[in-house]
């Protein structure tokens, strides 16, 4: 089970973990024994997360989010499969944290009537400049 606040925590059902043999660190050890680990987290069947949530989820997840709605994150960072375990599910914690933010609403504004008039008298300023160029009459 994975905690990520005070009211929602994630199950071990949720979650599939399987070991493979990770590339980068650790030698002879690399070739013989299974350390990276895929976490598979059934995010779209969680009833732990609100709809609203499982939307910024996908969105945050990215190519992390398959087509039948889970999460597959991979760690193959260290030579200790426990500690891989650890990091991919503290990945998954902060990813789940992120989406429970809820974005704020923008509001549209307009510009007030005096920006508008600054706005417009400095475009007369730049088009009366431009107007002075030209080319000279021999007259």
């Amino acid at each position: 089970m994975i905690r990520i606040n005070d009211e929602i925590s994630l199950q071990d059902w949720e979650m599939t973990e399987s070991f493979v043999r990770a590339s980068g660190p650790g030698g002879q050890n690399v070739n013989k024994v299974a350390t990276a680990v895929e976490l598979r987290f059934e995010a779209a069947r969680s009833p732990a997360l609100a709809p609203a949530v499982k939307s910024r989820l996908k969105r945050l997840a990215g190519r992390r989010w398959t087509k039948d709605g889970a999460i597959i994150l991979q760690c193959d960072e260290t030579r200790s499969q426990q500690r891989n375990r650890e990091i991919v599910r503290e990945r998954l914690a902060e990813l789940v944290r992120k989406a429970l933010v809820a974005p704020k609403r923008r509001i549209a504004t307009k510009p007030t009537r005096g920006s508008i008039k600054r706005r417009l008298d400095a475009k007369k300023q730049r088009g009366a400049l431009k107007e002075t160029r030209g080319k000279i009459d021999p007259d």
